[in-house]
């Protein structure tokens, strides 16, 4: 067989192609399924649907279709993409991504400039209910249940430096501050290591009341989870913890606190759990979703405060808040408060509080795990929170979305079939094992057998099971 060369390989291109002569590549079996379940539910129709408002009612210009530009953000997700070039790169990069987008081999799929302006099109409020028409497919597979609710929250770092920042009042660069301080204190032309060491002796240097981002007026100056410093998000989540199903999340400001937020996100799990409820009612799903919203929160001790408890009290919501170690407390003319604290002592001590407790470091953290850090969200691209927010919906339901894969496919992601051949080849291992042990039992009572009937009833058979048959039909 000789070599071929490189010159030998040139060909001239064809100058017409026709579609059914370009190779057809192999679709991925879980894209394809999942494309299979959102056909069988109508997702197609309806986010046109909800989408159709936003265009102009003649053709004008080809734009993408609602229904490929939420397949792209899942894919997102799936694969675990943070930015919108990167997504339109890897859309265009696999054929299996095409066949899940329904891109021809001849057309090009949408680049990251029209999947942006996709997105300012259309408002929040649609997303807000593509993540709803996820909800209700959950609780048509009996996957969501809306009794109790784990609340928890998380930053992400915003798309902007912590340099860049500048004064609220006066517009003035960090820099500029810092060399107007050193010549109001007699320096005249400071060096770095003068404005860094008068840098270190001011206090509430990192002040969110004075200090603003000039292009993110969202983001706020708050320490991450590694210890950093940075400008960030915050970002809670509402899991139903009987399934793990995430029903709620809110994009709040980095600088407030866990129990000022709690109340947006515990209205928003409401709201979200009585619109599905009603929306399936009459069904076996209607039944099983609870109409009133969450009866039951389970918060961690970031949450733990007298007006949180009472509020939820009024609200009929049954509290499961980890209390942190106040020491002695006075409650002379809070009645209120301590009813609501004592009662929540009293159920986080027993056996289901204890257990709800280890759930929601469980599925909350899995959830987070999922869309953050797998999900490739940690870090976000996009700024101002109603953009973030769009994101994190279509993640959130790419989420709920893998729920229902791994129900009705086993994995709910695509790596999780990665290692799916190496699976499938210890299951026919362990299968062959089984039957090679039962192989030597079954010699081994044969052999049994033979030597205690004697050699005038011995006889030869090709197999233990064949034995089996013989010395039963003998009557021994």
């Amino acid at each position: 067989m000789a070599m071929g060369t490189h010159e030998k390989q040139k060909q001239q291109e064809e100058l017409w192609i026709p579609c059914t002569a370009l190779p057809q590549g192999a679709s991925h079996p879980f894209y394809q399924r999942l494309n299979q379940l959102l056909e069988e539910n109508g997702f197609d129709a309806y986010v046109e649907g909800r989408c159709r408002r936003f265009y102009a009612p003649k053709m004008g210009r080809p734009s993408l279709a609602p229904g490929m530009y939420f397949r792209l953000l899942l894919v997102g997700y799936f694969e675990g993409i943070d930015g919108e070039r990167g997504i339109a790169w890897r859309a265009n990069d696999s054929l299996a991504l095409r066949r899940f987008l329904g891109v021809g081999l001849e057309e090009a799929p949408p680049d990251h400039s029209t999947i942006s302006r996709t997105r300012r099109l259309i408002d929040l409020e649609t997303h807000r209910e593509v993540f709803a028409w996820v909800l209700r497919v959950l609780a048509e597979r009996g996957l969501l249940k809306g009794e109790t609710l784990g609340i928890d929250a998380t930053t992400l770092e915003a798309n902007a430096a912590l340099r860049s920042i500048v004064r609220r009042d006066t517009g003035e660069g960090y820099q500029e501050f810092l060399k107007r301080l050193a010549k109001e204190s007699g320096i005249e032309t400071p060096t770095r290591e003068q404005l860094a060491r008068l840098d270190r002796k001011r206090r509430r240097k990192g002040s969110n009341e004075d200090w603003k981002h000039p292009h993110d007026a969202d983001a706020r100056i708050a320490k991450m989870k590694d210890g950093r410093t940075h400008l960030a998000h915050k970002v809670e989540h509402g899991v139903d913890l009987e399934s793990g199903a995430l029903v709620a999340v809110t994009v709040q400001p980095a600088d407030q606190g866990d129990t000022e937020t709690v109340e947006a996100t515990l209205r928003e799990a409401g709201e979200a759990i009585a619109q599905v409820a009603r929306e399936t009612n009459g069904g076996e799903a209607g039944e099983r979703v609870n109409p009133q919203g969450p009866i039951e929160a389970v918060l961690d001790k970031g949450y733990h405060s007298g007006d949180v408890l009472v509020d939820m009290k009024e609200r009929a919501v049954r509290s499961y808040c980890s209390e942190p170690d106040r020491g002695r407390r006075r409650w002379k003319g809070k009645h209120k408060e301590q009813a609501a604290v004592y009662a929540n002592r009293r159920r986080i001590r027993g056996a289901r509080g204890r257990g709800l407790l280890k759930q929601r470091g469980e599925k909350i953290e899995r959830s987070f795990a999922h869309l953050y850090e797998t999900g490739g969200l940690r870090r976000v691209h996009l700024r101002h929170h109603p953009n973030i927010l769009k994101r994190l919906l279509v993640h959130g339901a790419a989420f709920n979305l893998g729920l229902v894969m791994r129900k009705i496919f086993g994995h709910g992601t695509p790596r999780g079939l990665q290692g799916y051949r190496a699976e499938l080849f210890f299951a026919f291992w362990r299968l062959m094992s089984a039957l090679w042990r039962s192989e030597m039992i079954s010699s081994a009572i044969f052999d049994a057998l033979r030597h205690s009937l004697g050699p005038s009833k011995n006889f030869e058979t090709s197999s233990p099971l064949t034995a089996k048959i013989a010395t039963s039909a003998t009557g021994c």
